[in-house]
C-alpha cells in the first residue's frame, strides 16, 4: 500500500503550488489527498504571477483543480505520513475553519513532515507553530512569520526540522525535493 500525503486547499490557491506537489508526490509513488473546507467537484485556482511594473503580484484565474478527497472535517490524519499547505489566497481564508487546527497540529505533535509555501505559512501563523524556528514565505507574508516568533530567512527553501518552507512558485523543485527528503 502507497503512503500517503494530505495537500490542504481551497479556492483561491495558487495553480503551481497545488498542481506541481500534487503530480511530483504521485510521481515518487505517493497516494495525495486533497482536503478543502468542503468536499466539492472543482477548486478555483489562481495564478500569481510578477508583472514589470507591478510593486505587487497579479492575480489571474487558473486551471480548475478537480481532485478533492474530502472535508478537512473528514480527515483523519494518523493517516498520512506528511502535509503540503500551498499558497496563493487560500491560506487567508482556510486557516478559519476550527477543524483545520487539530488536523494541522497533529503533523507537528507527530514531528511528521511539513511543507508550506508562499502564502501557507499564514496557517502555521495562525495556529502558533512557527515559534522558535527559522522559515520562510513569500515577502508579504513575512511581518505574519515573524510575529508568529520564526527568524526569517529569505531564501529558496528553509528546512527546520520537520518543516520545509519556500517563498513562492518559482522555488517549487527546491521545495519538492526537500520535501521528499522528509518524507523518506
Amino acid at each position: 500500500m502507497a503512503k500517503k500525503v494530505l495537500i490542504i486547499a481551497g479556492d483561491g490557491v495558487e495553480a503551481q503550488e497545488i498542481f506541481y506537489p500534487y503530480y511530483r508526490l504521485k510521481e515518487a509513488g505517493y497516494e495525495v489527498d486533497v482536503a478543502a473546507p468542503s468536499k466539492k467537484d472543482v477548486l478555483f485556482t489562481v495564478v500569481h504571477d510578477f508583472e514589470p511594473g507591478w510593486e505587487t503580484y497579479s492575480e489571474k484565474p487558473g486551471y480548475r483543480f478537480p481532485w478533492v478527497s474530502k472535508a478537512f472535517k473528514d480527515v483523519k490524519p494518523e493517516e498520512y505520513e506528511g502535509l503540503v499547505i500551498p499558497g496563493g489566497r487560500a491560506p487567508e481564508f482556510i486557516r478559519t475553519y476550527p477543524e483545520l487546527e487539530k488536523l494541522v497540529k497533529h503533523f507537528f505533535e507527530k514531528n511528521k513532515p511539513v511543507a508550506a509555501i508562499c502564502h501557507g505559512p499564514l496557517v502555521l501563523a495562525a495556529y502558533g507553530l512557527l515559534k522558535g524556528r527559522k522559515a520562510t514565505s513569500y515577502i508579504a507574508v513575512k511581518p505574519d512569520v515573524e510575529t508568529a516568533g520564526a527568524k526569517y530567512v529569505d531564501t529558496e527553501v528553509v528546512v527546520d526540522g520537520n518543516l520545509v518552507t519556500s517563498r513562492a512558485w518559482p522555488d517549487l523543485p527546491a521545495f519538492m525535493r526537500e520535501f521528499l527528503k522528509l518524507l523518506k
